[in-house]
Formats: C-alpha cells, sequence, structure tokens
C-alpha cells in the first residue's frame, strides 16, 4: 500500500506565521492564504485576517481577543528523507 504524501503548507497556497502577543503567549503555524499577501502592503493583510481571525476566537470563547506584538513567517520546514 502507497503511503500518502503531506504537501507542503506553501504547495497548498498557505504561508504559515508564528505568533507573539502582548501577554507573551504564543501560536504557531497560523495559515494565511497566497493571495492576500505580496504587494506594497508585505504581511500586513496577514495581520488583519489574523486579527480577525483572533476576535472570532475569543467571542465564542467569551474573553477578550490578545493583542498581537509580532507576526512572522515561520520557518520552512526541512523535507523529511524518504524511507525505502
Amino acid at each position: 500500500m502507497a503511503k500518502r504524501v503531506k504537501s507542503l503548507p506553501q504547495e497548498r497556497g498557505t504561508v504559515l506565521f508564528d505568533i507573539v502577543f502582548a501577554d507573551g503567549s504564543r501560536a504557531s503555524n497560523r495559515r494565511v492564504p497566497v493571495e492576500i499577501l505580496g504587494g506594497l502592503d508585505g504581511d500586513q493583510p496577514a495581520r488583519d485576517l489574523i486579527e480577525q481571525q483572533e476576535a472570532e476566537i475569543a467571542q465564542k470563547a467569551g474573553r477578550p481577543p490578545r493583542v498581537i506584538q509580532s507576526l512572522t513567517r515561520a520557518a520552512r520546514p526541512e523535507p523529511r528523507p524518504v524511507q525505502e
């Protein structure tokens, strides 16, 4: 039986971001579509989308939304060697 080969997020059309919030907590690998990135705004559209997602999560959880302190693109994962 063939093994399932997972494609990288960048190949699926998303970019991963690591977020550090003002309270010191951290969220890794938040996905953002490639289509909204680029241009003169850089990663600002990603920040806007993640802030919107965080507001929705906070509303469902019944808490105030966390303030984003920093937003960086996650490092691209290294390919794993193929085991035969």
